[in-house]
């Protein structure tokens, strides 16, 4: 794997959304952390763009702000506003040879899945599932989850821990750390984003969604083997699960705890990586040690 340089006092990071809309006053916050930090900011013509519609631009809008992000030579790193939907839209236009000569850190989580997987395949370069523009807002920059943003962007190794969970499968493990979003990761199946699990440590999480999805969506990424030969899974956080009005009958953990019974790699639960405040900055395809035992769970560089 390429590890993109960290980044140092000047350098320039670039804003962009490449998904759902964001108005322009929803990221100040964020630049003027990211100054207080010594970064330079580029804001892109996404950000707060003359969209009515639920995306941040037009296809093509979205396509060209971000590859101009990805071309440009002063952008140090790219920091997405907000994810929502639309990245697997434009993912296949995208052309990333001048960010391969010069790789850079792509940052967001949740749509933004579809970035981390897709250049995980085919580049085998390093980025960032971290927290978003948004949520550096009201004091939100003050939290740890943007305090290991900023870590990671500058190449402090960092370690981070889970609760004791009942539905925890103890074990010790280290190999490469790949995943996020859920529904993400199931659509992504067959195309040509589909994400390599094999001897992978995989995380995931997700929002909103009906328990019978959640199960669906375990049972596609199963029945296509993305769960057969894993080295370890985290499970963050499922916020917001919906029911149906006759009950599926499990919760989201008990839902995952049944897809994968018969495996034996480590697992642990209520990881704090998640739609919420809680959701710590991992590099995806860097190598993690991930132990469970009876107090916990422990991710470090």
């Amino acid at each position: 794997m390429i590890t993109p340089a960290y980044l140092k006092p000047g350098n320039t990071i670039g804003i962009v959304c490449p998904a759902g809309y964001l108005p322009a006053s929803s990221i100040q916050t964020c630049v003027a952390v990211l100054a207080q930090w010594g970064y330079r900011v580029m804001q892109g013509s996404t950000i707060g763009g003359n969209s009515s519609t639920y995306f941040s631009g037009t296809d093509q809008e979205r396509l060209t702000d971000l590859q101009r992000m990805l071309d440009d030579p002063a952008v140090h790193a790219i920091l997405c506003g907000r994810g929502g939907y639309g990245t697997g839209r434009i993912i296949e236009q995208l052309d990333f040879s001048k960010f391969i000569e010069s790789p850079k850190w792509i940052i967001g989580y949740s749509d933004i899945t579809v970035l981390h997987a897709h250049i995980h395949r085919h580049h085998q370069i390093v980025t960032l599932h971290a927290p978003m523009a948004t949520a550096f807002n009201g004091e939100g920059w003050k939290s740890e989850y943007i305090q290991s943003l900023r870590e990671a962007l500058e190449g402090i190794s960092s370690a981070c821990s889970g609760p004791d969970h009942a539905f925890n499968r103890l074990g010790a493990v280290t190999a490469p750390l790949v995943g996020g979003n859920l529904a993400l990761l199931a659509h992504l199946v067959g195309t040509s984003s589909d994400m390599d699990t094999e001897g992978k440590i995989l995380f995931i999480e997700d929002i909103g969604e009906q328990l019978y999805n959640i199960d669906r969506m375990l049972y596609q990424y199963k029945r296509s083997g993305k769960l057969r030969s894993l080295a370890g899974l985290i499970v963050g956080g499922f916020t917001e699960c919906k029911d149906t009005e006759r009950p599926f009958g499990k919760t989201a953990y008990e839902i995952i705890q049944d897809a994968v019974a018969e495996y034996t790699y480590p697992v642990c639960y209520d990881f704090p990586v998640s739609h919420t405040e809680r959701n710590v900055a991992l590099k995806v395809g860097a190598t993690y040690s991930l132990r469970v035992d009876a107090t916990g769970s422990l991710l470090a560089e």
